[in-house]
This record gives structure tokens, C-alpha cells and sequence, in this order.
């Protein structure tokens, strides 16, 4: 039986299609024939094995040639996760065999191999959260001076701009980007070292045959062996960790904003969407509510992860091992979230007249600020703070407006005309730099060429 992320009824929400074959039982297999191959033909070029053994591995190093059944309970029986498909390529090799994995150690390939499978992940993921950010630009330079309730400790604080909102989640996503793209070049690295490191199975020739194997591969060349130094994994894993994280809260937020005491802003409708067994008048944020469930599910490998680069010695298979199921699980949850994301947030409904209306609520109390400021300049801040906490209070517990309460409140209607109160209590007066910052953040986002990705990266789940 499949398990959750290949649950043929929840896999979708899990994972996509597209990563759950770039670490499907047959990739992680021809990720490390992979390997294999080009660890012999770095060793023909530089003269250990010969070139036509090298070209014969390389000819049968197909995974579809080879029976996983028969590879697992191989697996199972000599307890080694990669002998017997060393054994299998061998034999279908014929006396080229005989060269197969001529010097390299189980790490060497599995490591490897693990790094050609991230790099095929990262290529998924990095143009879809270019093309997610490309979204939130484009909604931060449409709203930028669409205003709306700023909240501070869950209550009304002063008015703010939805493009601003928007515009911080942009900006937190360009700065992972650039993570991801520094850890990129940390972690896409090949591992060759032998038994312990020291690749004294190839004696002399050991660097010559390192740098061709990596260069093969499009990988870099580590500066030492990196059995048991698994900090590049854990800096990836942190990395979609942060990822993660903006993109839950980014979910909740619209999972907030879609509250019907608040609905300011939506998950637009799509067709059969039932939002409730039983109610049918609900229509539930389902997909930013699961987006924020696999993103906890992210975060929680990250700790895990950082345990892991505790290992012993030279190897050490109890940390190592587990990373052979925590790295995928990362790289496909990651991108479940962002596919399922970029839609909710390319089509984000936003209601505006409801946003103004909103601003209303507290009747005028939100722009309470702005006129302690303006009284200030007459009385001093401290004294006008402590002024505008009364008259708020009163117009509280009186439920009035706030313009009604300054104008009978005496000390306040000697020093503020009415005129400069109703400015002052304009939600659209004191926005700030909202709208400047909201634009300029979409500028430096869609300014850049970013939000074109090609047709091939095409993020179906």
C-alpha cells in the first residue's frame, strides 16, 4: 500500500506529479547508475579503466532495465542499500563488470546521486517561486493604495495599504530566493572520497578522476570529502524551512482575511468546490488551509535535519540514512505548497468596498493617532496621548464617533476645528509610505525580468 505522499487519495495535496518522479523508486535508481557511469568514464578519461568498459556501463546503466522487486528484497537480504544494484549493473555489463564501481564507496554514489536528484527539484522549484513572486508583485503595484485595516495584536491599529501588505510578503520571498540561489551552489556538489575520504583507492590518480567525475556531472568539486559534514542538506532543508514559513503565514493570512467577520480578501471560487459536508452555504479557504498544513509539516524537518549533521567518524549511516527519506519529503512538500499557492494568489479576490468599510468600524478610532499627533503640536505628545485615550474611551463606552467625541470634548474642540478633525480622520490621509514602498517593491520584483518562466516548468500538480 502507498503511503501518505503517494496515497493515490491525498497525494496531490502532499506533492505534485512532477517532483514525485524526480524521486520515484526508478529515479533515485538511475540517479545513482548515473553515477556510476559517470565515475567510470571520469576513470577512462583519465586512464584508470578502459574507455570501451566505460562505454559499456554506460550503455546498460538504464533503470528500466533492472527489476526494483528483485533490487529491495536483494536490499533486504545483504543488508546494503547499494550492493546489489552494483552487483546488477556488473552483471549486465558483462566483462566491462569487472570495472564497475572500480574504487568508489556507497556514499560516493548515493550522495551523488541524492545531489543530481535536489538539483532536478531545485529547477521545479526556483521558476515557481519566481513566478509566485511575480503574482504578489503584480497584486502589490494594483493595491498599493488600496486602503485597508492595518491590525496590530489581532486589533485594529492604524490604516495601511493592501499593496503594503502584499509588498512585505514580496520582499520576503525575493530574500529565500536569493538564499536558495547561494545554497544552490553549496549543496549541487559531487562526492567522491572512498572508503574513509582519502581516495587512496585511486592512489595518484584520485584528484584527476574527482574533477572529471564533477565536471561530468555539472557538479561542483568538493575541497573535502563531505561524508559525515552534511551541513550543505541541512543549509537546503533550513532554506525551505524559511521558505515554508512565509508561505504559511502568507496562506493564513488570506485563511484570516476570508473570515466572514473580515472578508476582505478570498481564495477565488472553483467550480465543485464544496466547502462543507453539512453546510452548504460555507466556502472554506481549503487550499490555503492545506498549503499551511504542509508548510508545518516543512518546518518540523528542520530541527531534524540540523540533528543529522551530528554524525560520527569518517561515515555514519544512523544520521546519513535518514536523510534519504527527510531531503524528498522536503523538496516535495515545498512544492506542493508553492503550486498550490500561485494560483490562490494570481487570482486573489479582493473586496475592496468591504476593506473601506472596515476602516469605519471602530468609527474613527483607527485614526486616533493621527489627531494625538496633531493635538501634539499644540499640547506636547504625552499630553495629547493622554488626552486621545479619554476622548477614545468615551466615544467607547457611548458608542459615538470619533469626530463627535472630540467636538464636545472642550480642551480637544478649542485646539482642532472640526474641518481639521474630519482631514485627520480620512483613512486615505494617513497612509504614509504605504502605496510608495507597496510600488516600489513590485519595481524592483517585476523590473527584472522575473515572472516569465518557461512553458517547460509549467507547474500542473
Amino acid at each position: 500500500m502507498p503511503t501518505t505522499l503517494d496515497c493515490t487519495l491525498f497525494r496531490d495535496i502532499f506533492g505534485t506529479a512532477r517532483m514525485r518522479s524526480i524521486f520515484d523508486s526508478r529515479a533515485l535508481l538511475q540517479a545513482w547508475l548515473d553515477a556510476e557511469v559517470a565515475f567510470a568514464e571520469a576513470e577512462a578519461e583519465v586512464g584508470v579503466i578502459p574507455a570501451d568498459a566505460a562505454a559499456r556501463i554506460r550503455e546498460v546503466a538504464r533503470a528500466e532495465r533492472f527489476d526494483l522487486d528483485l533490487l529491495r528484497e536483494q536490499i533486504g537480504e545483504s543488508q546494503h542499500p547499494l550492493v546489489p544494484t552494483v552487483r546488477a549493473l556488473a552483471e549486465a555489463a558483462g566483462e566491462a563488470g569487472d570495472y564497475v564501481h572500480w574504487g568508489a564507496t556507497t556514499q560516493d554514489i548515493m550522495d551523488t546521486g541524492a545531489v543530481l536528484q535536489v538539483r532536478a527539484a531545485l529547477d521545479l522549484i526556483e521558476p515557481t517561486l519566481e513566478e509566485l513572486l511575480a503574482e504578489l508583485a503584480k497584486q502589490a503595484r494594483q493595491h498599493a493604495g488600496t486602503a485597508m485595516v492595518g491590525r496590530t495584536h489581532g486589533q485594529h491599529a492604524v490604516p495601511i495599504t493592501f499593496g503594503l501588505k502584499l509588498a512585505i510578503w514580496t520582499d520576503e520571498l525575493a530574500r529565500t530566493r536569493d538564499r536558495l540561489a547561494a545554497c544552490r551552489a553549496r549543496v549541487l556538489v559531487g562526492q567522491l572520497g572512498g572508503a574513509a575520504g582519502t581516495l587512496a583507492s585511486l592512489g595518484s590518480d584520485g584528484p584527476a578522476v574527482r574533477a572529471a567525475f564533477c565536471r561530468r556531472l555539472g557538479l561542483g568539486e568538493p575541497a573535502t570529502p563531505w561524508h559525515t559534514a552534511r551541513d550543505a542538506f541541512a543549509e537546503l532543508v533550513s532554506t525551505l524551512g524559511i521558505l515554508a514559513a512565509t508561505l504559511e503565514k502568507i496562506a493564513l493570512e488570506i485563511i484570516r482575511l476570508q473570515a466572514t467577520e473580515v472578508a476582505e480578501a478570498s481564495e477565488p471560487p472553483v467550480d465543485g468546490h464544496v466547502g462543507s459536508s453539512t453546510m452548504p452555504q460555507k466556502r472554506n479557504p481549503m487550499i490555503s488551509e492545506w498549503v499551511a498544513g504542509v508548510c508545518k509539516l516543512v518546518r518540523g524537518l528542520v530541527p531534524v535535519m540540523l540533528g543529522l549533521m551530528v554524525g560520527e567518524h569518517e561515515r555514519d549511516m544512523a544520521a546519513w540514512s535518514a536523510e534519504w527519506l527527510l531531503v524528498p519529503q522536503a523538496l516535495i512538500m515545498t512544492d506542493a505548497a508553492l503550486v498550490q499557492l500561485l494560483p490562490i494568489v494570481a487570482d486573489l479576490r479582493v473586496d475592496e468596498a468591504r476593506m473601506a468599510a472596515n476602516l469605519e468600524l471602530t468609527r474613527g478610532a483607527i485614526l486616533a493617532e493621527a489627531v494625538m499627533l496633531a493635538l501634539g503640536g499644540h499640547v506636547g505628545r504625552e499630553r495629547a496621548h493622554t488626552l486621545m485615550m479619554a476622548v477614545t474611551r468615551d466615544a467607547e463606552l457611548r458608542g459615538i464617533h470619533l469626530l463627535q467625541a472630540l467636538r464636545e470634548h472642550p480642551a480637544a474642540s478649542e485646539l482642532l476645528s472640526e474641518e481639521e478633525v474630519a482631514r485627520l480622520l480620512d483613512p486615505t490621509t494617513y497612509l504614509g509610505e504605504a502605496a510608495g514602498l507597496a510600488r516600489a517593491t513590485a519595481e524592483r520584483v517585476l523590473g527584472d525580468g522575473a515572472g516569465t518562466p518557461a512553458a517547460a516548468n509549467a507547474v500542473t500538480p
